[in-house]
């Protein structure tokens, strides 16, 4: 009789210690996914990055005048409001 409950328990024990071996694979695997899909986000956004800095580069160096008289009329703009705010309070 006892021989039979320790037979049960080790096998018990060893079929919830390949489950938790599955468990163990399975949340590796999710984490490698994961992983790979981070990195292939963040060289997405970094090569988008770079192609958006060098449109800017090439509208700039085509367009030099447009470019400083927007960046007055924003920048006045932005100064407006913030002196707006700074009254309200």
């Amino acid at each position: 009789m006892l021989d039979t409950v320790l037979d049960k328990a080790g096998e018990r024990l060893a079929e919830t210690a390949h489950r938790a071996s599955r468990a163990t694979t399975a949340m590796t695997e999710a984490l490698e996914d994961s992983i790979g899909l981070a990195k292939r986000a963040a060289k997405h956004s970094a090569d988008a990055a770079e192609e958006f800095m060098e449109d800017t580069q090439q509208r700039i160096k085509r367009h030099p005048v447009e470019t400083v008289v927007a960046s007055f009329a924003i920048g006045t703009l932005f100064g407006m409001m913030i002196g707006w705010f700074a009254r309200r309070k």
